[in-house]
């Protein structure tokens, strides 16, 4: 704790400073991004925190869907339209698209 004496108008203040460690500080929520290209979620894996925020970008010329059962779902995403989740809980969130069901990926949230 960083105590201070200030000296205003003639009155003594005190005013005292406490710094918390890094670990302490809240940590900013991130982006991590998914391009679907060629059929496929590139990466097909990703790891992020709770709290990070997963978008995913068709860069097909045909439509495309990002589905979660029972978790998330978009709507259907022509060429370079977008679809993002924030992920308030831990776990494995398995997903794939539900008008080519061979494409599929995992978000890892720790």
């Amino acid at each position: 704790m960083n105590r201070r004496d200030i000296l205003l108008h003639g009155v003594r203040l005190t005013a005292v400073a406490v710094l918390l460690p890094p670990t302490a500080r809240k940590a900013q929520a991130q982006t991590a991004a998914v391009v679907i290209d060629n059929f496929t979620f590139n990466p097909p894996e990703v790891k992020v925190k709770i709290g990070d925020t997963v978008t995913w970008t068709n860069h097909d010329d045909i439509p495309h869907t990002v589905v979660s059962a029972g978790k998330f779902r978009s709507k259907t995403l022509d060429s370079d339209d977008s679809f993002s989740f924030t992920f308030a809980a831990a776990g494995d969130y398995k997903y794939f698209c539900s008008l080519h069901p061979h494409m599929t990926g995992m978000i890892k949230v720790e």
